[in-house]
């Protein structure tokens, strides 16, 4: 390696991880752009990143949780019941958005779609089934499936009795977090590269022209999106906090957001959540339970796509929704966003429960989340970008309104 060349990478090496991650998303659209055949030469860098990150967060929550409970104080709070309420009164909060953003701006689809693989759930029941029985779930598959409420479960289970052990086996569980903690900060120094090969594969495969006869559908869904991250949010952590939200608020799009929107899998961005609440000074009993929760409940994006979607369709089927039943669907959609999986595409198969709110046969619904696949590279993009933000600033905001500390913006 010549001088100049050790020069500037010891140059990019100073540079912030948010100023990495910028310069690779640029690279990976001039790659696209210029040598599109090549993208799939580098795609191998957004697959590592991805797996990476999807390999170690069950890890990092498991024996994270686990620590923090075991060496939990008794008497201290750990804020976590705030929090809950923030991600409900949010996740609402965007269905309305959604409900009066699409009878404002009424969408229609072609429902000539293809079929889809993949089997929607019967109703709302069937969603909090599958909740129930993932939380039972044997350890050893909840880690090896990433099921994050199964991992929740056992990591609280296992906490809570190993309060009672030696002094040793606590220290050693917390010796075992920050080695687990240590690893994950390896994994995040590869962000740059992977955002990369992602979006130089994304563009160089995709491109944007299946998306242009689904304009208008796009607008509204990543319209309410922006309007939630960019208004609904901050009114929520103004109310608890009484201050500027807008500090908070663009460092938790910038530094949770953008990773977010390339990996399209709140899961994945579990590891990234975690580091940036441990540098805006955030306790670790709170946030080590609160960011997988908020990764697997706290679903605004998946409730605006399932609401603007499912009334797209009653648009173009001619059904009239009155006032009532449109409320009715902010309430399920974000029940059943609650029951999303923190993976790609998750929200799109729980269309067919809302649509069955207005006697849309299930055939017919399906060809709607054909059409969300088609549009997935923006929606799913934005929606996990939005999901995953939205953790981490509900988090910060309950933190902080609870405890009176200030935020420590500066280091994050």
């Amino acid at each position: 390696m010549t001088t100049a060349e050790l020069t500037l990478f010891q140059r990019l090496r100073r540079l912030s991880l948010i100023s990495q991650i910028a310069i690779g998303l640029v690279l990976g659209i001039v790659l696209a752009l210029v040598a599109p055949e090549a993208t799939k030469a580098v795609a191998l860098l957004g697959d590592l990143f991805i797996a990476g990150l999807k390999s170690v967060a069950p890890v990092l929550v498991f024996v994270l949780v686990m620590a923090a409970i075991a060496s939990h104080e008794h008497g201290q709070p750990t804020h976590i019941r705030p929090i809950l309420v923030l991600y409900l009164i949010g996740t609402l909060a965007a269905a309305l958005v959604a409900v009066i953003a699409s009878f404002a701006f009424p969408t229609t689809l072609v429902l000539n779609a293809p079929p889809v693989t993949g089997a929607p759930p019967g109703g709302i029941i069937a969603v909090i089934k599958n909740l129930l029985l993932s939380a039972i779930t044997n350890p050893v598959k909840a880690l090896m499936e990433a099921n994050f409420i199964g991992i929740l479960a056992w990591a609280i289970a296992l906490g809570v009795v190993l309060r009672h052990a030696s002094p040793a086996t606590r220290t050693m569980l917390n010796d075992l977090s920050d080695a687990v903690s240590s690893i994950v900060h390896v994994v995040i120094r590869f962000a740059p590269l992977g955002i990369f090969g992602l979006v130089a594969a994304t563009l160089g495969d995709s491109g944007l022209d299946a998306l242009l006869g689904y304009g208008r559908l796009l607008m509204v869904i990543v319209g309410c999106m922006l309007f939630v991250a960019l208004v609904v949010n901050p009114l929520i952590v103004f109310w608890k906090l009484r201050r500027n939200p807008y500090p908070l608020v663009f460092t938790c799009l910038r530094e949770s957001a953008v990773t977010a929107f390339f990996t399209r899998s709140s899961a994945a961005n579990i590891p990234i959540n975690m580091e940036l609440c441990k540098r805006l000074g955030l306790h670790e009993d709170t946030y080590s339970i609160a960011i997988p929760l908020g990764a697997t409940i706290n679903m605004a994006g998946a409730a605006i796509t399932i609401s603007v979607m499912t009334l797209a369709a009653t648009h173009t089927l001619g059904i009239p929704v009155d006032m009532p039943t449109a409320l009715l669907l902010c309430i399920v959609s974000s029940f059943a966003a609650a029951g999303v999986s923190g993976v790609a595409g998750g929200s799109l198969l729980l269309i067919p429960m809302a649509t069955a709110l207005f006697g849309i046969s299930t055939d017919v619904a399906m060809q709607v989340v054909a059409i969300g696949f088609v549009i997935s590279v923006v929606q799913d993009s934005a929606e996990t970008a939005l999901n995953s933000s939205t953790d981490v600033l509900l988090t910060a905001a309950g933190c902080a309104a609870a405890s009176g500390e200030p935020l420590n913006l500066e280091r994050a």
